[in-house]
């Protein structure tokens, strides 16, 4: 497949990521090169990666992270940052991030701050840090559970995807991604919902041109807006609901944690009963975008009591603004339309008419 060009960046796919990688050490000659893992990608994709990164006598630093969104904090950022400064990492050291979202997230804002930025590269390991987290140069980390409320926007050098990692994933995180695909379909591109959409007509071969399409839809809109004045925003459909919802069950001890594309699965049905009530959606495309979710994602219990906490936790999401909550809807599938509000009450009926279905 094709390299794609971001502002910054450049995403390499598969076969030739690592002659890129081994040509981009070879070029720039890293003082020493740290590698942040999870518990995960150190067992199950760490020995794959060593074994192709060529670093020739340049020292390399593996560094180990809790796996989970929950440490995704910045107490683990202090002990990533204190490691590299015990190991002696200055503004010429390379930073690789291999791993999911919590991984290329954090790592990418410990890089972009340690002395006030070091050179990076982003090595998803999941679906949905490869279609999703580690591309557009957003970083970051959770406040308590609010979600990304501390981070920057910067690019690394280079995204490296390796489908072939995918094969360590649970079929949960699978899923997971494919709530992303399926938001960048509704947001960008009906052709490519419609193909989403008819998972039974798809087999494995069809995944990498899946992932290869949403990574350039990213692109596409990243490239236009990269510090999101406007067309970023649609890249938020789902997640002003489904961030809240994924905060609620992180911090509740009487709940299961969901994963993030569990959580935007729940926002992106509510979303689409607003763009009904709100943007002019049809009811066809409104039970349509429902039925898909569904057939994928399982209901999640919300009582009301659980409504109330939500609805308070909606009140820190970063895209509000003068204290009110803003929305990415649809006025059809393919056609978004950025700050939008609604009431109460209409977020309350989109509750209901999810728990209904």
């Amino acid at each position: 497949m094709q390299s794609i060009s971001t502002k910054q960046a450049i995403v390499h796919f598969n076969a030739k990521i690592y002659d890129e990688l081994n040509s981009h050490i070879k070029r720039t000659n890293p003082s020493k090169i740290f590698v942040l893992v999870d518990t995960n990608t150190h067992e199950h994709c760490l020995p794959q990666f060593l074994s192709q990164m060529e670093s020739g006598d340049i020292v390399v630093e593996v560094m180990e992270m809790p796996e989970g969104e929950d440490n995704k904090t910045i107490d683990i950022c202090t002990g990533v940052w204190e490691a590299m400064a015990e190991y002696y990492a200055d503004r010429k050291s390379l930073m690789i991030n291999l791993g999911g979202g919590v991984v290329t997230d954090l790592g990418g804002f410990v890089a972009s701050t340690y002395m006030r930025g070091i050179d990076y590269i982003n090595i998803p390991t999941s679906l949905l840090a490869m279609v999703d987290a580690s591309v557009g140069g957003k970083t970051g980390v959770d406040l308590g559970t609010l979600k990304n409320l501390v981070g920057i926007i910067n690019e690394g050098s280079m995204v490296l995807v390796d489908t072939s990692f995918l094969q360590t994933l649970p079929q949960n995180h699978m899923v997971s991604g494919y709530a992303e695909m399926l938001k960048h379909g509704l947001i960008f591109d009906a052709a490519y919902w419609n193909k989403l959409s008819n998972l039974k007509e798809l087999d494995v071969s069809d995944l990498d041109q899946l992932i290869y399409q949403s990574i350039s839809i990213k692109n596409t809109v990243v490239t236009q807006d990269p510090r999101e004045k406007g067309l970023r925003k649609i890249l938020n459909f789902g997640h002003t609901l489904g961030h809240a919802i994924e905060s609620y069950f992180l911090e509740n001890a009487d709940k299961m944690p969901l994963l993030h594309g569990e959580a935007i699965a729940i926002g992106m049905i509510l979303e689409t009963y607003l763009s009904h009530k709100l943007c002019g959606l049809s009811q066809n495309d409104l039970t349509i975008v429902t039925d898909v979710i569904l057939a994928s994602f399982s209901k999640v219990e919300i009582s009301d009591l659980d409504i109330g906490i939500i609805m308070q936790l909606l009140k820190h999401d970063k895209k509000n603004s003068h204290g009110r909550i803003k929305f990415v809807l649809l006025e059809a599938i393919g056609k978004p339309k950025i700050d939008c509000e609604a009431s109460t009450d209409f977020i309350l009926e989109a509750f209901a008419f999810y728990n209904q279905r």
